[in-house]
């Protein structure tokens, strides 16, 4: 499919169904009426990013302790991809790729960056389109609010990349209580666009009163909103309002992460809501997922059952996240879409439903999933999935259909995650030729790569006698 289509074109093309243009402020797909139809007749997009979140840890996916009516409501009304995948096992590479749609190997971005705000070199290459770009030029307002995490210096700002607006802070993570001390990265000051303003509140409820006030201030025309969140990352920290609703977990990091699962799933609640009061749910598209899985019990007290591993990890606890997408205009509601999906998949599907122009040059690795998630077009979005971290020497996994194989360590594993999506049984030596097959698919991908532009930044050593 062309990626300069039109909306029109794209709709009979995917087969969301007949569209016609009726009345300002609505459309028809389909025989249905969809209201909330903005001036330039195209749907919204809103992507929200959870940080760290724990694969069992929201109640679609069988969470008992912590209850998430809200992020349930959006797979309750959407489609939920229980292949839901990001394209590396921490944050800022997932980003870069979310945001770019390409595999983040091929440009160089398979780190974290270190606070530099001084440094030019160390952030989102700034030879790489972001999809706030292409939504832009397509008559979109994109905004940015949360965790940035591509780059300090200037030139990598969130302004300076493609949207209109932000709020959030530029690090890869903060302080969520006003005035707490912390490392300086966690306590830059907040921006809005790029004046210092005072953080006020518990940082995940000023991510969400923003991300609704966002929602109403652009209820008329056509918008593209990024809303990052920090949770459930560490710092573990919450307000009673919040802990108050968990007493009775008695082990206190969990009770405290279940806090800020809590808020995030409020302030969730919050976006829905001002999509609703503005009468615009049914014209936007929501996609939720995490960055990564939960990081280990260390860490966090996260749970990516049932998978093995965790965050830093390409066994399934690393990558296969929380995935779902909402949209009540165009896609089923309750389903469950089984083949797999990567967070690659945003940038070509949001340009396909603007009709927007993706330049040539910029080769998309994502795939417009909307046809395939409105049960129009048959077979998978992706042949094959790739991963890797740490350079070509580094961890690295291949899927193709039922089967994955993966270095996390010194050996290699093949894995059939039909049967054992925990990853228990090696069946290398079972079947060598799947191996010699998808070792092949690695070779040839991780061949069109570069090495990594910079090094994880390395945590600060602790000097004898202070704690």
């Amino acid at each position: 499919m062309r990626n300069d289509i039109s909306r029109r074109q794209f709709l009979v093309m995917s087969g969301v169904g007949a569209f016609a243009m009726s009345v300002p402020g609505c459309i028809t797909m389909g025989g249905k009426k969809i209201t909330g139809q903005n001036a330039a007749g195209k749907p919204n997009v809103i992507v929200i990013l959870a940080d760290d979140l724990g694969h069992a840890d929201v109640g679609f996916n069988g969470c008992k302790d912590i209850p998430t009516p809200n992020i349930d409501s959006l797979a309750k009304n959407g489609v939920r991809c229980s292949n839901g995948y990001v394209s590396h096992p921490f944050c800022s590479p997932t980003r870069a790729g979310l945001l770019t749609g390409r595999y983040q190997q091929r440009f160089g971005h398979e780190c974290n960056p270190a606070w530099l705000p001084e440094d030019t070199n160390v952030g989102l290459p700034l030879n790489q389109v972001t999809v706030a770009q292409v939504m832009r030029d397509a008559g979109y307002v994109t905004g940015a609010i949360g965790k940035w995490h591509l780059g300090a210096a200037p030139c990598f700002h969130p302004n300076e990349r493609g949207f209109t607006e932000y709020l959030g802070f530029l690090g890869g993570g903060h302080m969520y209580m006003p005035g707490d001390k912390g490392g300086v990265e966690y306590t830059v000051p907040v921006l809005r666009n790029k004046q210092p303003v005072e953080q006020k509140e518990y940082m995940t409820d000023l991510l969400s009163s923003e991300a609704a006030s966002f929602i109403t201030r652009h209820k008329d025309k056509p918008f593209f909103l990024y809303l990052a969140y920090n949770a459930v990352h560490t710092p573990l920290q919450a307000p009673e309002k919040y802990l108050n609703r968990f007493k009775h977990i008695a082990d206190e990091k969990r009770r405290t992460y279940a806090a800020m699962n809590s808020a995030m799933d409020d302030g969730i609640g919050l976006v829905l809501k001002a999509l609703r009061d503005n009468g615009i749910e049914e014209n936007t598209m929501v996609w939720f997922f995490s960055d990564n899985g939960g990081p280990p019990a260390n860490v966090a007290p996260t749970n990516n059952s049932p998978f093995r591993g965790h965050k830093g990890n390409v066994y399934e606890g690393g990558i296969h996240v929380p995935f779902v997408v909402q949209w009540k205009g165009g896609l089923p509601r309750g389903k469950v879409y089984d083949e797999p999906v990567i967070s690659l998949d945003v940038f070509a599907t949001a340009a396909a439903l603007a009709g927007a122009k993706v330049p040539e040059s910029h080769k998309l690795d994502g795939v417009d999933i909307l046809p395939y998630l409105s049960g129009e077009r048959k077979g998978v979005p992706h042949d094959v999935l790739h991963w890797r971290s740490g350079g070509s020497g580094g961890k690295w996994a291949v899927r193709q259909g039922r089967y994955k194989l993966v270095k996390d360590g010194t050996a290699v594993e093949l894995f059939d995650l039909v049967d054992d999506v925990g990853e228990t049984k090696d069946l290398g030596a079972e079947k060598p030729d799947i191996v010699k097959q998808l070792q092949k698919l690695h070779d040839a991908w991780n061949a069109e790569l570069i090495e990594p532009l910079w090094q994880n930044p390395k945590r600060a050593v602790k000097k004898a006698g202070r704690k």
